[in-house]
């Protein structure tokens, strides 16, 4: 039984008694000694049958049968070098003999890194027509894995990698998790092997410098429990939390998603994300999207492309999750994607493959989606980031600078530690910088908890969607940099916040791009300005980009039934006066009559123009001329 499922893992072949049949008849000296040979090969005396083997050939160098013989015993014996000559020798005696001898010999040159002769050998094996439906599929994945490893070798990326030293690297296994937005946290997941800890616990660890990292603390309870958890990740804004937990009582399967919100400097008690994400199989590995609401995350469920795919959910406005959607062949393979990153730009997915072509048994690929939603082909980061190993964890920093991997190379200071090293140029995604700062009540300065939503005013796609923290008013956004932005923060009770800019350069944790976010409650005689309101020069048309902040300003008048407002329109004192009045209360009235179009009742809107009467900056500056160049509503009444 152990011989059999030795050659069905290798793709060997068991010698049908026609290829033996001559060495069993055969009476002369060379075929005596292979008979014997076969007889201790059946019975797994393999040292005593190589013996037999090598009185076999020196009677008859050409004896193809022991030389096939010989390559089957060394490479049960792993003796690969051996079997990969014994091999050789038999296809140059006959090729056609036994025509599997091709694929055997080629399976370990490949395994041996002997690429050109590999390729050479499946290639030819392919081309007599015999191949098999799984010999032809393995034997055209290592063709392209080989084609890969020769350019790979050859043309190596920079790397050099910097152990994060014994603050946070165990003796046992430590896997890289997530980097906070402002790059202050590392959080990790470590295994310890024999411990009385549990299986797998969260730890943290804080940067005091450049290079220097608190020593790890566990992240304590109600996220680490006695129990199995593991591969965790936050939302960008640090409010969220998602897990993995295996074998839990209210489980779905195996392992199974959760989530918990942040509390002061607390966590909530986790909760299982549902059915509608968990299935009866395996979930875990989650990465939950800038946008804040979409989750990555990979899973063996029914439907997949292979034996765990990259899948994804989507968080709706009401708190629950759409039904996971599978990533696609674009990312998922016939065999198995792991450990998706969804980078803050958005727009960039790190993951791990055995399925497309790499180095090893597992690389680390990079992908990117466009506008559309569609993934670019996942492209190998590159030899020696890969290796022959396992490299499955990877989290890369908002800039894209620096990316941190979980490796069991040698001279750590345990089973797998984890590294920091400078990304290659090929595989950086857009450069992200984050904003925070704080929200609260304009009159009374209470700290607020408020609804975000960040649209790049280029295409109108929100970035970002977050939420301030509810006791402290804080907020954190991690935003892909040098593109033009429109903010908006929502509260109930509250008029909208609103402002448009354009973040240039990248702000790393030392030196972040703060704005305060004063809310005004909806009380009369306050006035709001609509940043995001725009139209073509010297024109009341209004661009497209305008949209998110008309649904914005609707929304607002739908939500407070009770509130009447005026919209005032004012420009700066390029033209004459009389010209800034006219073209002030034309943009005033194609605001009003958007809302009037969405079935907004006149009685609650009024409309003026004010020309460059009323500046809130000085003129004689582009920005203060654009300052002045504004849209705003009044609160006129409020039931």
């Amino acid at each position: 039984m152990y011989r059999i499922r030795i050659f069905s893992l290798c793709f060997l072949y068991l010698f049908a008694a026609l290829q033996y049949v001559k060495g069993q008849q055969d009476n002369s000296r060379a075929g005596r000694f292979h008979h014997k040979a076969l007889a201790y090969y059946n019975a797994a005396a393999y040292d005593q049958a190589v013996t037999e083997v090598r009185k076999a050939l020196k009677a008859d160098p050409q004896y193809i049968e022991s030389w096939l013989l010989l390559g089957d015993i060394s490479n049960l014996k792993k003796d690969y070098a051996t079997a990969i000559e014994a091999y050789s020798r038999a296809i140059a005696i006959d090729p056609a003999f036994f025509p599997p001898a091709f694929y055997i010999l080629a399976n370990l040159q490949f395994r041996e890194s002997k690429y050109n002769e590999a390729i050479a050998n499946y290639e030819r094996y392919l081309a007599l027509g015999v191949a098999r439906t799984a010999e032809i599929t393995r034997a055209e994945k290592n063709i392209q894995s080989a084609r890969f490893r020769l350019h790979a070798l050859a043309h190596p990326v920079d790397y050099h990698p910097v152990n994060m030293g014994s603050a946070i690297n165990s003796k046992g296994y430590d896997f890289v998790n997530y980097l906070s937005a402002d790059g202050s946290a590392l959080y990790f997941t470590r295994r310890i092997p024999n411990s009385n800890q549990g299986d797998e616990d969260f730890f943290v660890s804080y940067r005091l410098g450049d290079t220097a990292w608190s020593a790890a603390l566990p992240l304590g309870s109600p996220i680490n429990t006695p129990g199995d958890e593991g591969a965790l990740c936050l939302s960008p804004d640090g409010q969220l939390l998602f897990f993995a937990a295996c074998n839990r009582p209210e489980g779905y399967g195996s392992c199974d998603l959760y989530y918990s919100t942040r509390q002061d400097n607390n966590w909530s008690d986790p909760k299982n994300l549902g059915p509608m994400v968990n299935s009866p199989s395996w979930e875990s590995q989650p990465s939950f999207s800038p946008d804040g609401r979409t989750l990555y995350f990979v899973s063996t469920r029914a439907g997949g492309i292979g034996k765990s795919d990259i899948w994804f959910t989507r968080r709706q406005d009401d708190g629950s999750w759409s039904a996971p959607e599978n990533a696609g062949d674009k990312l998922n393979t016939a065999e198995d994607e792991r450990s998706p990153f969804i980078h803050p730009d958005g727009a960039t997915l790190y993951f791990s493959s055995k399925g497309w072509p790499g180095m090893g048994e597992g690389d680390i690929f990079v992908s990117r989606v466009d506008g559309s939603g569609n993934w670019s082909m996942p492209e190998n980061i590159g030899y020696p980031v890969n290796t022959s190993a396992d490299e499955m964890n990877l989290v890369v920093d908002n800039a894209g600078k620096y990316a941190y991997i979980s490796s069991a190379a040698e001279g750590g200071f345990g089973l797998q530690d984890i590294y920091r090293f400078r990304l290659p140029e090929a595989a950086r995604p857009l450069p992200v910088t984050f904003m925070k700062g704080l929200v609260f009540d304009s009159i009374s300065g209470q700290k607020l908890s408020a609804r975000f939503s960040l649209t790049d005013v280029d295409n109108n796609n929100v970035v970002v969607q977050s939420e301030s923290n509810a006791q402290t008013g804080e907020f954190l956004l991690a935003i892909p940099a040098n593109r033009n932005y429109a903010l908006t923060v929502e509260k109930k009770g509250y008029l909208f916040y609103s402002a448009r800019f354009r973040l240039q350069g990248i702000h790393d944790y030392t030196e972040p791009y703060f704005r305060d976010v004063p809310l005004k409650p909806i009380v009369k005689g306050e006035i709001a300005t609509l940043n995001n309101i725009f139209f073509e020069t010297d024109s009341a048309r209004l661009l497209p980009e305008s949209t998110a902040e008309l649904n914005k300003l609707l929304q607002l008048l739908v939500s407070n039934p009770g509130l009447t407002i005026e919209i005032s329109g004012h420009t700066d004192n390029t033209g004459t006066p009389a010209h800034n009045l006219a073209l002030s209360e034309k943009r005033a009235r194609a605001v009003y009559d958007f809302l009037l179009e969405h079935s907004i009742d006149s009685n609650r809107l009024s409309y003026k123009g004010y020309g460059e009467t009323k500046p809130v900056a000085g003129n004689d500056t582009e920005p203060g001329k654009a300052a002045n160049r504004r849209t705003e509503f009044k609160v006129v009444e409020v039931k």
